[in-house]
């Protein structure tokens, strides 16, 4: 999957092109980007929600003012001139009250000058070194979306953000994987860090109780032996706003999960990295 785009601008232009979808494993070395993009009267308030829930919603950059969708702050997030978040995600998801209502492939036609967008760190940023490490997650190999639930751990609130729940990701390991696992995946800080939980226990205790039925994504294949590790994961802050409610008044967008923007920070660059980076900016 990887040699499709060498590069972070590669796989950018063929997501632009509607080219390219499932992003897991492409421009191995980069980190990858979930969005949400939602009116700037709400941008602080989304803000504050990143800081204090930098597990599940690491802050990796946003637009520099409302209604620019071609500069990211900060710029070395996405180095490139060319670039624009209204395509260069494979596909997005729209929202309305808080109510999802649908799909698209960019934003061009539903884009305001209002718009705020938001790049929450990705799972699938640290998946090439547990690919390095011999752990190969078990979509890499059969070419599906990795599984996604919706659990039971809650979010700190912020401003209208208020009584929502983190989402995780899945990945099947044996349990005598699990140290090697946590290990690797431990300094990925920026994108959601070590797994929250894992086993049939871990499952329950989140809220998980039919692992064949995801709530995003598609079911992985178990092999014998293996458990659920489960990680947080950035499909979350559509979950905040599906919990607003009509307390959002506009358009919101985010990602379709499992399809995400390749930002030109790599792997390399995770030291200088910390969730919340650009907490200094306010809309």
């Amino acid at each position: 999957m990887g040699s499709i785009a060498a590069t972070a601008h590669e796989a950018r232009l063929l997501c632009r092109q509607n080219r390219l979808t499932n992003t897991a494993g492409i421009a191995p070395g980069y980190l990858q980007a979930n969005l949400l993009v939602l009116p700037a009267r709400y941008a602080a308030d989304f803000h504050d929600l990143c800081l204090r829930n930098p597990v599940s919603c690491p802050l990796l950059g946003m637009t520099a003012v409302p209604g620019d969708p071609h500069t990211i702050q900060p710029t070395r997030c996405i180095q490139s001139t060319d670039f624009d978040i209204r395509t260069d995600f494979p596909r997005y998801r729209v929202y309305r009250s808080g109510t999802y209502i649908g799909s698209c492939e960019d934003l061009r036609d539903s884009w305001s000058p209002e718009h705020v967008g938001f790049l929450i760190g990705c799972s699938f940023s640290f998946e090439d070194a547990l690919v390095a490490a011999g752990l190969s997650p078990r979509h890499h190999k059969t070419g599906s979306i990795v599984a996604m639930y919706r659990s039971k751990i809650p979010l700190l609130p912020a401003g209208i953000f208020t009584d929502a729940q983190c989402i995780v990701s899945m990945r099947p390991y044996r349990p005598e994987q699990i140290d090697r696992v946590r290990e690797v995946t431990r300094p990925f800080l920026s994108t959601h860090g070590e797994p929250v939980a894992w086993g049939w226990e871990g499952a329950k205790q989140l809220g998980i109780f039919d692992i064949e039925k995801p709530d995003f994504g598609q079911p992985q294949l178990f092999e014998e032996g293996e458990i659920p590790v489960f990680w947080a994961c950035g499909v979350t802050p559509q979950m905040a706003v599906e919990a607003a409610g009509n307390r959002v008044d506009g358009l919101v967008f985010a990602h379709e999960p499992g399809h995400m923007l390749l930002t030109d920070w790599t792997v390399d660059d995770l030291q200088h990295l910390k969730p919340g980076i650009v907490s200094g900016h306010r809309q």
